[in-house]
């Protein structure tokens, strides 16, 4: 089962994050990113804000980190662990935009992308960068089939609703063929099966165990009515508490994976930087071992 880092500082939250996230900088994610390739977790991720309006500032935070300057910036240090933006708001970005900063990322970094991409939700966003919020799952469903074909196609052409070119080509090419994995944030039926249905995994942030089981086989049917090959991967969410023993830990993560989990996404409780890098270890050390 894979364990990816929900990588701290990048996405202030009050209430989530932690009083020494908001003096930390570059010089802490740095040693986040090393000690989580060293110790073998699968993914660091970054998410997205474009920018917060100030109203809300004080319940979701006004620091979000742009995630492929940031993901570029740690894949500089590290040489194994994949980095993930989780998750990139689709509707904002023209594809042929993300395709050409996920394919650059990719072949700088030896192939370690995978782009995480969501619909995005806050109103106040949308309407100061001029997108149509309530479009948005149609937007997004037609942004990934266009993602996909500018990144699997040295030449390229797409006719859609919202977007049409011919003959484009996005190069530097992505290292990893037919092109890095898509995979679709979301806490919704209808964002697991649009994973599903155009995408290669589902990544949701919030929800019970039995809200993602059922959802996950949601996904499975979807994916199979599309016809889609290869493995749909599924990753659960799991907060790490401070008291959480290595027993316990790992026994939620196996009924995460009996729920049909490929992976999990782990967010840490810490009271310092030197308390997460501790922590990070002791669960690839003791708990790693009893999930497989």
């Amino acid at each position: 089962m894979k364990l990816g880092l929900s990588t701290p500082i990048v996405q202030q939250v009050p209430g989530r994050a932690k009083a020494w996230e908001a003096d930390a900088g570059p010089a802490e994610l740095l040693r986040i990113a090393q000690a989580a390739d060293r110790l073998g977790y699968a993914w660091l991720t970054c998410s997205d804000h474009v920018a917060v309006p100030a109203s809300y500032a004080g319940t979701m935070g006004a620091t979000w980190y742009e995630p492929s300057t940031t993901l570029a910036f740690l894949a500089a240090v590290t040489e194994r662990v994949r980095l993930l933006s989780h998750v990139l708001v689709l509707p904002y970005r023209h594809p042929l935009l993300v395709a050409k900063t996920f394919a650059t990322l990719d072949h700088l970094s030896g192939g370690r992308v995978i782009i995480g991409a969501g619909t995005g939700h806050l109103k106040a966003e949308f309407r100061s960068l001029g997108v149509d919020h309530p479009q948005r799952g149609a937007v997004s469903d037609e942004y990934l089939q266009a993602l996909a074909t500018a990144l699997e196609r040295p030449s390229s052409s797409f006719r859609g609703r919202w977007v049409e070119w011919r003959d484009m080509v996005v190069s530097p090419r992505p290292r990893q063929q037919p092109r890095p994995p898509i995979w679709v944030g979301g806490n919704t039926t209808a964002a697991a099966e649009r994973a599903a249905s155009y995408a290669d995994g589902w990544i949701p942030w919030e929800l019970t165990l039995e809200q993602f089981r059922a959802r996950v086989e949601r996904a499975r049917e979807a994916h199979g009515r599309a016809g889609r090959a290869g493995k749909l991967e599924v990753v659960a969410p799991c907060h790490v508490g401070r008291t959480d023993s290595s027993e316990a830990l790992a026994e939620r993560l196996q009924a995460w994976r009996s729920a049909g989990a490929t992976g999990a996404h782990l967010g840490f409780e810490s009271s310092g930087l030197d308390d997460l890098l501790e922590r990070m270890e002791l669960v690839q050390h003791d708990v790693a071992p009893l999930i497989g």
